[in-house]
């Protein structure tokens, strides 16, 4: 039995040679591999002796011969195969070890020019793992060290089973269809100049399946969850359900809703979503605190809501949790107590999502645990965008109106702005003291989105007076101003940008408010 090992990654190549060396079986290698075997001891027989052919060409050909393919494709069930290797005094080779010159992780670095990543192109790896997992049923074909332990135990057993075998060949295509994807996406955005554009020529998507669902949205519609090939840290992907039903479809864009606003906040703070948009966002000292706030934005809506907390959840918190219908509850930890009180609500879908080592301050969007870019499917399409990640900052504020807002107003209207963000379109968002007063979401009208915020707050028995107004988008008209002033505002923060700007900023003089623009708008659809 013959095993050529042709590894960039040496992760965990040498245990493995050992393990193969003392089941008998030869060794076959190339360059820096074949070095590394041999200083270690193993025997070793360099590929260049068994093809009769040196390596060249700063070692882009030394794989791609007919002794090599011919070793991995021929099919030990055909006496006409087996017939040609003998004519040619060809072996055959049963195990190929191959991972690939490490491109995704060379143009991911600062500066990497056009030519680091043509030379970090493989071509005789894949050829090699195509040919290998094209003939699965002969040979075995692994593409990652994590792969070593399972192959080497079952070889040690007596025989690789025909299971094992195709779930290699499958990880080899996936790997392949990855690798080319990468390489795609990335010289399709070169430009003539030799600039690299935002956005590539070809659009490869590299997903991976997490789980088949039960339906889609809706009973009649078929779903499955997939995640990135390489997942953010502290993204809904990475979470670990602790207990609880099968998520759904909706309980997942429910929830990641919820995750992605509670996680964009630095101090305690509960989230509670219900059909994509926040009914009550708050901050406190613990997790109690900031639940018990944000619960009484709407207390109507969070019936069957999604909770989610960038904090600690104790058994305080769990307690008053427990006593309302919930679908999915997130946190980056549970404490043992609280754990005890979801026993009792076994369908409760109990979730840990570590925010450990999600960085900000200059850090990239992937580094913060934020998707780089937002796609969303159209007939026959995708529109991709760059994620909606701005952050904006108390110097980055324009007072507007003669009533410049008090420090607790820019706390209150920062606070505002930042869950607005997170709500559909049209989005207006009543707060003061770190919590939510009335949330108007997803209405054709920004004036309907007010009036039905203002509504919220009156079911809810919360007084907007002295309130705090973040609207997603410019106010066209002074009317929207109006609706918000009479509901209780004293002062409002917009992206300003209407060809009505002083009309409205006049408004609010007029109506004694203080009203800042941000510069930015944020719509969610």
């Amino acid at each position: 039995m013959n095993a050529l090992i042709s590894v960039s990654d040496k992760t965990g190549v040498v245990e493995f040679a050992r393990g193969l060396h003392a089941l008998g079986i030869r060794l076959l290698s190339t360059g820096g591999t074949a070095k590394l075997l041999a200083a270690e001891g193993l025997p070793v027989t360099e590929v260049a002796e068994v093809t009769g052919f040196p390596e060249m060409l700063d070692g882009r050909v030394k794989t791609l011969h007919p002794r090599v393919h011919g070793g991995l494709l021929a099919r030990r069930d055909l006496p006409e195969h087996m017939a040609a290797l003998k004519a040619h005094d060809i072996d055959t080779i049963d195990l190929l070890v191959v991972n690939l010159y490490p491109f995704e992780a060379t143009v991911a670095k600062p500066g990497c020019t056009l030519e680091d990543a043509i030379e970090n192109i493989d071509i005789g790896g894949p050829a090699m793992v195509r040919s290998a997992a094209k003939n699965w049923k002969d040979v075995a074909v692994l593409t990652d060290a994590s792969q070593y332990a399972t192959v080497l135990a079952e070889l040690q057993a007596g025989m690789l089973t025909d299971k094992t075998k195709f779930a290699l060949s499958v990880a080899a295509f996936n790997r392949i269809a990855n690798y080319d994807a990468a390489i795609s996406n990335y010289l399709s955005a070169i430009q003539d100049d030799g600039s690299h554009a935002g956005f590539s020529a070809q659009h490869n998507s590299n997903m991976v399946k997490v789980q088949d669902l039960r339906y889609g949205e809706n009973p009649h519609q078929q779903a499955a969850f997939y995640r990135d090939l390489y997942p953010a840290p502290g993204s809904l992907v990475t979470g670990k359900q602790l207990q609880g039903k099968e998520l759904s479809y909706n309980n997942i864009a429910d929830a990641d809703a919820a995750w992605e606003c509670v996680k964009s906040f630095d101090t305690p703070a509960c989230v509670i979503v219900k059909h994509a948009n926040p009914c009550g966002v708050a901050l406190g000292a613990n997790a109690l605190e900031s639940y018990s706030k944000a619960f009484k934005t709407d207390p109507t809506s969070a019936f069957g809501g999604i909770i989610a907390f960038n904090t600690t959840v104790d058994g305080a918190a769990a307690q008053a949790i427990s006593k309302q219908f919930v679908e999915v509850l997130m946190a980056p930890s549970f404490t043992a107590e609280a754990l005890d009180v979801f026993k009792a609500k076994a369908n409760v879908r109990v979730l840990e999502i570590s925010l450990d080592g999600v960085k900000r301050d200059g850090k990239t969007p992937w580094e913060r645990g934020l998707n780089s870019h937002d796609v969303k499917r159209v007939g026959s399409g995708l529109l991709i965008q760059t994620a909606d990640i701005h952050e904006l900052r108390r110097e980055d504020l324009k007072v507007v109106t003669k009533i410049a807002p008090t420090e607790q107003q820019i706390v209150d209207l920062l606070f505002a702005w930042n869950v607005a963000k997170y709500v559909k379109s049209n989005a207006i968002v009543f707060c003061k003291d770190g919590m939510t007063f009335g949330v108007g979401a997803g209405q054709m009208s920004r004036l309907d989105s007010a009036r039905i915020a203002s509504i919220k707050a009156e079911h809810a028995q919360l007084s907007l007076k002295g309130t705090a107004v973040a609207s997603d988008a410019f106010f066209p008209f002074r009317d929207g101003l109006d609706v918000v002033v009479d509901a209780g505002a004293s002062c409002v923060i917009q992206p300003g940008g209407s060809m009505r700007d002083q009309e409205v900023i006049d408004a609010a003089d007029e109506r004694g408010v203080a009203m800042v623009f941000s510069g930015v708008r944020h719509f969610r659809h």
